[in-house]
């Protein structure tokens, strides 16, 4: 035991703290850290190439919409518009005609376009269509108008193909994000009631003010306008969806023509999911599921699938033609019933029962 233990320590103290000096004597004062130079990048991928061409192609044809809500200021005594929402939009053609969802523009009392290059311009109400989430709006861009998204079709869309959305989510202008068609012909309520029908399904991020965008594909063409997501936090989870550019084709030129979207009415129920099925049997037409009670179908006798008495499905009638054009989809269907006009007479043509038959049907205007 050392009789001194506190001189001992101090002297070992001494001793570590020459040691210290003399490393830092003999390694000097540290270095600064020198600068690094980048590494080679290299070209990009094709992929990347393609993406980046197609936003580039696309972004110009893109805009952003801000709604604004009339309110009555008591103090003042005069009303004055507010900004209400955002959301996203297209240029449909060289009039100035903006597409957009109606959910977008619902209960708004105004709206102002912005353009890719930083124009803004007031907006007015074309015409919308509830029953399917879309609206038109118009705006004068002037000489410089930015030009329509080329027109895609999407009835022979494919589960897995890529697809872009352009859009501005929580105001972030002109976003894009990438996926691939994830299903076809879903069913989701609309805004103000009702079932909207024959959507695409995509795991492209979708979020709030994205509503309105494009869907293009992988050449650049609109395939559908980006509605709706199901999230329960109200962001994406990968699950988006968008009407399919073969019904908006069919629905804008109404709404520019006239306003309204009300195409002929003949009362059949259909989907294309229970047509491709009955394809894959070698069946091609639209099955018919359900008839509407009084209307032109239901007045023509025709029939839709039903149960027997021991609860087995027996199935209905099979819509082979329209006046003599082949009718293998819900959307050709659609497509020349929205191009006849209402109190028109036409022939169809069915399968029932292993037989062909035809039925003249007299349309009705929708309600």
């Amino acid at each position: 035991m050392p009789r001194h233990p506190v001189r001992l320590a101090v002297v070992l103290l001494c001793a570590m703290a020459a040691g210290v000096m003399l490393w830092l004597a003999l390694e000097g004062p540290p270095r600064a850290s020198l600068p690094r130079d980048a590494a080679p990048r290299g070209e990009l991928a094709p992929q990347e190439e393609t993406i980046i061409a197609l936003f580039g192609n696309a972004r110009g044809s893109v805009v952003s919409i801000t709604t604004e809500e009339r309110v009555i200021d008591p103090w003042a005594r005069r009303a004055v518009d507010v900004p209400r929402g955002t959301g996203s939009g297209f240029v449909w053609d060289e009039a100035g005609h903006i597409v957009t969802n109606h959910h977008v523009i619902s209960g708004a009392s105004g709206a102002r376009v912005r353009l890719a290059d930083g124009r803004e311009r007031r907006a007015a109400l074309v015409g919308a269509a509830p029953e399917h989430d879309l609206a038109v709006l118009r705006i004068d861009a002037g000489p410089d108008a930015p030009p329509p998204l080329p027109i895609g079709e999407s009835g022979d869309l494919r589960v897995g193909q890529s697809v872009l959305a352009i859009g501005n989510p929580f105001g972030l202008d002109w976003t894009l994000t990438t996926g691939i068609v994830s299903a076809l012909d879903r069913e989701i309520p609309a805004p103000g009631g009702g079932i909207i029908t024959g959507l695409i399904q995509t795991d492209a991020a979708i979020n709030p003010g994205n509503s309105g965008g494009p869907l293009i594909d992988s050449a650049g063409r609109l395939i559908g306008v980006n509605t709706a997501i199901f999230s329960p936090s109200g962001s994406s989870a990968g699950i988006g969806f968008a009407v399919p550019v073969d019904t908006v084709g069919r629905v804008v030129p109404q709404l520019i023509r006239s306003g309204v979207y009300r195409p002929p009415r003949l009362g059949l129920r259909h989907s294309d999911r229970v047509n491709r099925i009955a394809a894959m049997q070698g069946i091609a037409g639209v099955v018919v599921l359900a008839v509407e009670p009084g209307s032109p179908a239901g007045e023509g006798g025709i029939r839709g699938a039903r149960r027997d008495r021991e609860g087995g499905l027996v199935p209905g009638d099979i819509v082979l033609a329209l006046d003599g054009a082949r009718m293998t989809a819900s959307t050709e269907l659609e497509a020349a019933l929205a191009s006849r006009d209402a109190s028109e007479r036409v022939v169809l043509r069915l399968l029932r029962e292993g037989e062909e038959v035809e039925v003249p049907v007299t349309l009705s205007a929708s309600p």
